[in-house]
Formats: structure tokens, sequence, C-alpha cells
């Protein structure tokens, strides 16, 4: 494992948002989403995609909480423009359980 520096986490901006809308998203190679995901005030409504089909479907993550990471450059994902990354853990069988916060935070609340 490779360390890093406290400076380096702190360029990460990781925030929570909630997923308020979520589509089918059958141009990807593997199958996936669609998010929209409301990250607050200062930014917005921002676009992803995730492969998280295996254990969510639609209405299980409308209104879901997830951390993302807000600072990447935005980045082309077939015919969308992914705008942030929802982040997620791979159990052993592949599948992505994202992550989430226990308790509601407002949307654009920074990782601390």
């Amino acid at each position: 494992m490779e360390c890093i520096e406290w400076s380096d986490f702190q360029k990460v901006d990781i925030r929570v948002g909630t997923i308020v809308d979520v589509a089918d998203f059958p141009e990807a190679r593997r199958p996936a989403y669609k998010l929209h995901i409301d990250l607050g005030p200062d930014l917005g409504i921002k676009k992803s995609s995730a492969q998280i089909t295996e254990l969510y479907n639609k209405e299980a993550l409308l209104g879901k909480q997830v951390l993302a990471v807000v600072n990447f450059p935005p980045k082309q994902v077939g015919p969308i423009m992914s705008e942030c990354l929802v982040t997620g853990l791979h159990r052993p069988d592949g599948s992505v359980v994202l992550s989430t916060v226990d308790l509601a935070l407002p949307n654009g609340s920074k990782l601390a």
C-alpha cells in the first residue's frame, strides 16, 4: 500500500448528495444507471453513471444520499458527460455497495 500525505487527501472533495433521478443506461458496456445527484446550492445537480444494477433498483435509489467526488474533471462515459464520481465498495462477487451516510445531511456537506 502506498502512503499519501495529508495534503494529498485534502485535495479530494467528497460531498454528500441526494439522488433525484435515475434512468437506465442501455448504451453502457456493463449494466449501469444514469444518475442525477443534488449536491446542494453551491454545486447544483450533477450527472454521473454507476454500475450498481446488481444490488439496487431505480426505485430504491431515488432519495438515497451518497458520497461523491466532485472535483475530478468531467469524463465522457458513452453518450453522457459524468460530472462527479459516486463512491462505493466492491463486494467479493464484484458488485458495488454505495458509500452512504447513516443520518441525513444537507446536500453538499463535505467529508470531514
